[in-house]
């Protein structure tokens, strides 16, 4: 008993003295320093991640201006994320990261005029001028885009008698390089506002936004089927000059290419199909990714969607508000995962008349290259003959290429390579590529497609003389083609 009592209290000592040990020993003496998780900006696709010194969440132009003034280095600017090639970000550069910039600053109905800081999204604002029964007058098909970035881009929709977002931008508000606070628009400061918007971040940041609103309206669809060859004469005949169109888009068949659907929606008066006026947010989406991933996996897929899915889809009448149709979230295709395989686009602006040539070109290097094309889907622009940076430089038809690729560098050769060769078949129509997607152009493709570039790149030497706003679209294309004022390799 007395023994058992002794190691009793000698196991209590033992464990005393670890207790004390644990506490007063410092276990960081010996051990190495943790280090800082990097800071990564990605976009969408998840194929371009960028490590940033550091991200600035600003609510406020005067936050904006103060992360300019109090850093010396470089600068990059990034909204909802969605372009796809890094023109959001720049190697170990301060980050705007610019979602949580987003209040509606002033809202005249009668006047059809919003202004906006410029990180809201379309789908916020939406939510604003609904209940006035008014509209966007023109946005991408997906409404998650912030509005600063969709005027970086210079986006279009599906509109039609429209174009360019620029169209519609009544004024905007920049903070340039040094800090400083100017109004742009095209009668004031008219050469800042035709390089900012379509400018991708290189000019200066887009702050605020002034934009002009429509009608909203009910619309009715109308689809009908064709072949590739007759679209052309079916656009001119039915829907370019057909004032009650509001949207129209036709969708090209893969893996031939050769047949196409027509989808336009209408003004009504028509008894709405759909009640709801908006397509609610952070809905859960299970079926549309499924049914993508489908039609992506074999030709069988595509035969199915376009001979079973889409006959049954539009089979039946749909009536709906305009804000509805334009209310779209583009997380109802997104897949489970992006680590092997992953979705993108790409787009190619033709001249109309060009469209026949085009579609054959694009066709056979499709083929040619087995590329898992999803779809193509045709939209319409007017002219912009005023930003620096026009993808729209005459009227044009927009092929969107959505498609899968995988994530290993061959796959990534391999889609650089049918890219080159597209841009070369665009170039060869004098048309021109989109640039927020995946920086597979070579400069002298650049150059060519965006024949004002050099005046882009004069305004910014002289708003930017330090190369302030960077992203990697202005590493391929800029550091390329400009003699900076500063030495870039020993920054």
């Amino acid at each position: 008993m007395i023994k058992l009592f002794f190691k009793i209290i000698a196991s209590f000592l033992l464990l005393l003295g670890l207790l004390v040990a644990y506490i007063f020993i410092d276990f960081d003496d010996n051990s190495p320093p943790k280090k800082e998780q990097p800071t990564i900006v990605n976009d969408i696709t998840q194929l371009n991640p960028i490590e940033v010194t550091s991200v600035v969440q600003p609510t406020s132009i005067k936050e904006i201006v103060e992360a300019i003034k109090s850093s010396s280095g470089p600068i990059s600017i990034g909204g909802g994320r969605f372009s796809q090639g890094g023109q959001n970000a720049y190697p170990d550069s301060i980050h705007l990261d610019m979602r949580a910039f987003n209040k509606v600053l002033a809202f005249d109905p009668t006047k059809k005029q919003v202004t906006v800081q410029s990180g809201i999204t379309w789908r916020d604002l939406q939510e604003v001028i609904d209940p006035e029964n008014l509209s966007i007058k023109i946005m991408q098909t997906y409404a998650n885009f912030t509005v600063g970035g969709s005027l970086s881009v210079n986006v279009h929709g599906r509109y039609i008698g429209e174009g360019p977002i620029i169209r519609s931008v009544e004024s905007i508000k920049l903070i340039k390089a040094n800090g400083e606070i100017v109004n742009a628009s095209p009668t004031e400061n008219s050469t800042l506002f035709y390089g900012a918007i379509g400018g991708y971040g290189g000019i200066a940041v887009i702050a605020e936004v002034t934009l002009n609103l429509v009608a909203n309206v009910k619309v009715k669809r109308y689809t009908e089927k064709m072949s590739v060859q007759n679209y052309k004469a079916y656009f001119s005949d039915n829907i370019r000059h057909d004032q009650n169109v509001i949207f129209h888009n036709a969708d090209i068949y893969p893996p031939n290419f050769t047949e196409i659907r027509s989808v336009s929606w209408l003004k009504t008066d028509d008894a709405l199909t759909v009640e709801q006026r908006l397509i609610p947010k952070n809905k859960e989406y299970t079926w549309q990714p499924k049914v993508a991933e489908f039609v992506a996996d074999s030709n069988f897929g595509k035969w199915m969607r376009q001979y079973i899915m889409e006959p049954l889809l539009y089979s039946f009448d749909a009536v709906q508000w305009r804000n509805y149709e334009a209310s779209y979230d583009v997380y109802e295709l997104e897949p489970s995962d992006r680590i092997n395989q992953t979705y993108a686009l790409r787009e190619y602006f033709i001249p109309i008349q060009n469209f026949d040539n085009f579609a054959v070109k694009m066709t056979g290097i499709f083929k040619k290259h087995k590329a898992n094309i999803i779809n193509v889907s045709i939209r319409h622009a007017l002219p912009d003959n005023d930003s620096l940076l026009a993808w729209a430089r005459t009227e044009v038809f927009a092929f969107v290429v959505y498609y899968r690729q995988e994530t290993n560098e061959k796959a990534k050769e391999q889609v650089k390579l049918w890219s080159q060769e597209i841009i070369d078949a665009v170039i060869e129509e004098n048309g021109a590529y989109y640039l927020p997607y995946q920086l597979h152009a070579s400069t002298p493709q650049f150059m060519k497609a965006y024949p004002r570039a050099n005046e882009y790149f004069e305004l910014k030497l002289q708003v930017d003389p330090d190369y302030r706003f960077r992203n990697k679209l202005w590493q391929q294309h800029y550091e390329a083609n400009i003699e900076m004022h500063v030495d870039l390799t020993n920054e």
